[in-house]
């Protein structure tokens, strides 16, 4: 399952590699990194198809997480193609309010900083195992 992670802290990439070490080696994960809203639109035009998950920070410089899942939920509104993919919010701040927003702009998920990478995990293997 392809899994597009966006936050502007570059060492998400590390620590996801490592989390996941395992899961990517068996390539039943696999992970593309962007460090900002734009640069995830980017790399969605390119691969659209491929993503099935994005998860995205909410709090970037430029383009917020929010504002690029709207932009997610405007271009790709109906399978196939591209299907539209799975987005999880990732916020350091739990508030009620950055909640129901993401939600109400069509977020599937919503998962507050430090990521509690096991819960993650069990999500992503659930998710995994109904692609195939």
């Amino acid at each position: 399952m392809k899994i597009l992670v966006v936050d502007d802290e570059t060492d998400v990439r590390t620590l996801f590699e490592q989390r996941f070490r395992r899961e990517i080696r068996s390539g039943v994960l696999s992970f593309s990194f962007a460090y900002s809203g734009e640069e995830a639109l980017t790399y969605l035009h390119e691969h659209a198809s491929e993503v099935v998950l994005i998860l995205s920070d909410i709090n970037m410089p430029g383009m917020s997480g929010l504002e690029l899942l709207k932009h997610i939920k405007q271009e790709y509104t109906a399978p196939p193609p591209p299907a539209s993919p799975l987005v999880m919010m990732i916020t350091a701040y739990g508030d009620t309010e950055s909640r129901e927003q993401a939600l109400a702009l069509g977020a599937n998920d919503f998962l507050t900083k430090p990521v509690d990478f096991a819960a993650l995990k069990d999500k992503l293997l659930v998710l995994a195992s109904h692609e195939n």
